[in-house]
């Protein structure tokens, strides 16, 4: 096999349990045996190889993922669970993958979830195996997994350069959609093959005499043609098979780039050739990585020869893609240089990479900036990253985005601001009447990421008459006001703040989403908010007292059971930690204290993070939370205000046991308006929260 000894040895591992599998299981379909057989002819890795073989529909149902971590390591694990992923993945719609752009979005989004190249090499052999066997399948059966081959999976082998496997893929669906033509071909091709084998091997005696004066060295033969890239080319041009350029063929391999050069140059002196047939894809290379040089020229008795000059490199990249990468990298071999370009799937390959730092980069870089969503009937929506369900709604048709009142993912409910994944399948739920949210243009709040959909609910608020814009903004003055607990708000002094020489002017902005809630906090001024500082409960107070200044923030909670270790007397200068006592509170220490640094393994668990707080601008803020109680509310709470980089001064609560209602004082540190009134907004949004706003 060419493996090293202990890669050699699971490779024999998995290919018995896959012989088993094969004997246990007498259902006709492809065998992980016969898969493997396909990827070793591609030069693949073991790991790719073990995939392929732990991967046999037998296996797949009856050997445990731990056993397969145990026993062959967590990179082929994963490749398995990616390959049975792609092989039981069943959301294709025959309707959607005929539509061009629909394939195109599928294949992507194959890719973007499964994340491993080397997994879809595996699928694409397991479909060159499924079309070998596809025989005694009836003929809409193979009917549509022709096309599905067609559509989906040969342009994918395509575009890792895998040359073998996208003919095999083209030419057993040819066969299986026009065997008739298919048929017709194959024959006409046989009828002077042994006139055209002749020809080849005289012309190849010609170059090879040519090649010999100059004293170049290169490997020259034949180049075998595929029915289906025949039928295309008959189909495209309208030209009898015989008015082909490329039906006679031969391939020139050499050493080096330039010697590529030199031999065009010996063919074209020798031989007449057509200008219009003449690609330079060395200097610039097709989208998948390949590079040739391709010129057609007019031998003995007036006949056009096509010829293909490359390296043995390019040659390499062109018969096997970038399957033979890993295999090179597992033999310690030098690793040949591959034109990248991951943008449009790939040319790919940074030839100084090892296998972690190819495979972490085909991973950074692909499809970044994109997810990949189905329909409930299969259809693919492209969105952007951390893109949400009512980007989906909206992407989908304008009015099931306004309509929209909550989602399924895989069939299950979550939020509105759920950040979707590729390959997910999303089912919007809504309302027979009704438009969007005002809320829903919060940025902060995470209700849109896309442009489109922003758009579209600023558009419909528009759209809707002033009056009624006018009583929104109202509405969410109003709202604002009781939220944040002012008794009196001045809307004329606001309108001016924001240029408005009108209220009513400005509560129309408002209304229409011109200007958002957030915004209209920013501008708040509120006197009662510059009051004393909090002061600690009593019992706190035998605590050594820090002044203001040099208060001590616990993990982003301020004034807890704290007190200064004498052994090294921190002062705010330096850097600190916090030691968790029995009974005694946190001791903060210098984090260089020799106590710190020779505390025993079994201690050094009570050790948290500490800092020195010193927020001049930050003012105490008291705010009420009415809830229905339940385990992990206040994490909850206390998670959104850690993420707002608000600190909580003091915490109490009651519980009311008959109706488990429970209320919450929370004294927070906030340093403007705004902060409060986002945080405040996100509260509402947990989970059995009923009302939160600032105590006046």
């Amino acid at each position: 096999m060419g493996f090293r000894e202990a890669d050699a040895l699971r490779v024999e591992d998995a290919l018995s349990l896959a012989m088993q599998a094969k004997d246990a299981d007498r259902q006709i379909r492809p065998r992980g045996v016969d898969v493997a057989a396909i990827l070793h002819h591609l030069k693949v890795d073991s790991q790719t190889l073990q995939a392929a073989l732990l991967s046999d529909p037998y296996l797949r149902e009856t050997l445990k993922e731990s056993y397969i971590r145990a026993h062959f390591g967590e990179t082929v694990a994963d490749l398995v669970d990616k390959v049975n992923w792609l092989n039981t993945f069943s959301e294709y719609a025959q309707t959607e993958v005929q539509e061009p752009e629909q394939a195109e979005l599928l294949r992507r989004m194959l890719l973007a979830v499964v994340n491993d190249v080397r997994a879809v090499f595996v699928k694409l052999a397991y479909r060159v195996q499924r079309l070998r066997i596809l025989t005694n399948q009836e003929v809409p059966v193979r009917h549509d997994i022709a096309k599905e081959t067609l559509a989906i999976f040969s342009p994918l082998a395509n575009r890792l350069g895998i040359g073998q496997l996208k003919w095999e893929l083209e030419d057993l669906s040819f066969r299986y959609l026009n065997p008739e033509e298919y048929k017709k071909l194959a024959r006409a091709l046989a009828v002077n093959r042994a006139e055209r084998e002749a020809y080849i091997h005289n012309f190849i005696t010609l170059l090879e005499q040519e090649f010999q004066q100059y004293g170049i060295q290169a490997r020259i033969y034949g180049r075998p043609k595929h029915l289906y890239s025949i039928w295309r080319k008959i189909e495209r041009k309208q030209v009898d098979i015989n008015d082909l350029f490329d039906l006679l063929a031969v391939r020139v391999i050499v050493d080096e780039i330039q010697t590529c050069y030199s031999v065009l140059g010996v063919i074209h002196s020798k031989w007449l050739h057509i200008p219009n047939e003449f690609d330079d894809y060395i200097a610039n290379p097709k989208y998948n990585g390949y590079r040739s040089l391709h010129t057609v020229v007019i031998g003995v008795e007036g006949r056009p020869v096509e010829i293909q000059i490359r390296t043995r490199e390019m040659h390499m990249f062109a018969e096997y893609g970038i399957a033979a990468h890993w295999r090179y990298k597992e033999g310690g071999q030098q690793d040949p240089t591959f034109d990248r370009n991951i943008a449009s799937l790939r040319r790919l390959l940074d030839s100084r990479a090892d296998d972690h730092s190819l495979l972490d980069h085909f991973r950074a870089e692909l499809f970044t900036d994109e997810i990949f969503v189905l329909t409930p009937k299969g259809q693919v929506i492209r969105l952007v990253k951390d893109a949400t369900p009512l980007d989906f709604a909206y992407a989908i048709h304008t009015e099931v985005g306004h309509r929209c009142r909550g989602a399924k993912v895989n069939g299950h409910i979550v939020p509105l601001t759920y950040a979707l994944k590729s390959g997910e399948r999303v089912e919007i739920l809504t309302a027979k009447h009704g438009g969007p949210s005002l809320g829903w243009l919060e940025a902060n709040m995470g209700y849109v990421k896309t442009a489109h959909a922003r758009n579209k609910i600023r558009q419909w608020f528009k759209q809707q008459d002033h009056e009624k814009h006018q009583r929104a903004g109202k509405l969410l003055i109003e709202k604002e006001r009781q939220k944040l607990g002012i008794k009196d708000l001045d809307v004329g002094e606001l309108a001016a703040h924001f240029h408005f020489s009108r209220p009513e002017d400005f509560l129309i902005a408002i209304g229409r989403a011109d200007i958002s809630p957030t915004q209209v906090a920013a501008a708040l001024k509120i006197p009662d908010l510059k009051q004393d500082p909090v002061k600690l409960p009593a019992r706190a107070h035998h605590i050594k007292k820090l002044n203001e200044a040099d208060q001590i923030t616990i993990q982003g909670i301020r004034n807890l059971f704290t007190h200064l270790a004498k052994c090294c007397a921190p002062t705010p200068s330096d850097d600190i930690i916090g030691y968790v006592t029995i009974g005694k509170g946190v001791t903060i220490h210098r984090q260089d204290c020799k106590n710190i640094i020779r505390l025993p393994q079994e201690r050094q668990s009570r050790l948290i993070d500490v800092s020195w707080g010193n927020d001049p601008d930050a003012f105490p803020v008291e705010i009420a939370v009415t809830a229905i109680d339940r385990k992990g509310l206040l994490k909850d709470i206390t998670h959104i205000l850690s993420n707002e980089h608000i600190n909580i001064v003091r915490t109490s609560s009651y519980t009311n046991s008959h109706d488990r209602s429970v209320g919450m004082s929370i004294i927070l540190e906030i340093s403007e308006m705004a902060q409060l009134s986002l945080a405040l907004d996100k509260i509402s949004q947990v989970h059995n929260v009923l009302d939160v706003r600032r105590k006046a």
